[in-house]
């Protein structure tokens, strides 16, 4: 069942900025379209797209402003075509819209989050932890603890409480001296998290870790005002351990039955 039409105002906003963003990364040479000698638009004009979307020009620039407008399945799938999207930018897209996807079956359910998810975790004998929808750690495990020193340390007075994973990264200096290609590794977390953070623009939490942390880090702000976006995926993950060196892990995460926005991350040894 598809949700209301209107949008609230936060998503609304984020489906204008995330549309043009997109939009301005398209070459008219790639669609054949002639760059014209009195462009002064990056990308394509809003006409194009429109034309290319077989929309009209005011209701895909009253989706830009963020207006209060009816969007169906079809005018979204015509529009992620005519953007090139990928399929988590489609994803992101549809989302943001508040439609179901006629690619995709349908959505779980809620279901609460299990307690024994500690004792879980703690049993895994490789770095283990596990992540709400803001990121913050619920459990971990003493392998990840030891991997990551100024996250997952032991409880100590004044330490760090709240075990955020991209405060850690963006504003602890460990993080950086810790993975050695963390430029890359962060833009990738930061597009993965995207699609996390639209399915939850009316948290205030949510929201307050994003202004805060575009506030406190230029290198978090610049990714986040790309609006890229990109599905969680595993891979190896090497990280400069100060006491045990080069160490290297396949990266595999899963999510809980019914309840996407809690993740558990291991680190197998490679």
């Amino acid at each position: 069942m598809d949700h209301p039409p209107i949008l609230d105002t936060a998503k609304r906003r984020e489906l204008g900025e995330f549309v043009r963003a997109h939009r301005e990364r398209l070459s008219p040479a790639a669609l054949g379209l002639a760059p014209g000698p009195r462009r002064r638009t990056p990308g394509l004009r809003r006409e194009e797209l429109a034309q290319l979307s077989g929309v009209s020009v005011t209701w895909y620039t009253w989706i830009e402003q963020g207006r209060e407008i009816s969007i169906s399945p079809a005018a979204l799938g015509r529009l992620a075509h005519a953007l090139r999207l990928s399929a988590a930018e489609r994803a992101y897209l549809y989302d943001l819209a508040g439609k179901r996807d006629p690619q995709e079956g349908p959505a779980p359910g809620d279901t609460v989050v299990p307690a024994a998810l500690d004792g879980l975790v703690r049993g895994i004998a490789h770095p283990a932890y596990l992540l709400d929808r803001t990121w913050n750690a619920l459990a971990w495990n003493a392998p990840a603890a030891r991997l990551f020193a100024g996250w997952l340390e032991a409880a100590t007075p004044g330490g760090n409480p709240e075990r955020n994973q991209l405060r850690y990264l963006f504003l602890n200096p460990a993080a950086r001296a810790l993975i050695p290609d963390w430029a890359e590794r962060t833009r990738r977390v930061v597009a993965e998290f995207r699609v996390d953070y639209s399915h939850h623009l009316d948290d205030p939490g949510m929201r307050a870790l994003v202004a805060d942390l575009t506030a406190r880090s230029a290198a978090f702000a610049d990714l986040w005002h790309a609006h890229t976006v990109t599905t969680r995926a595993g891979g190896e993950r090497a990280f400069l351990h100060p006491a045990d060196g080069l160490v290297r892990y396949e990266q595999v995460t899963l999510t809980l039955a019914g309840q996407a926005a809690v993740k558990l991350v291991t680190l197998v040894p490679t």
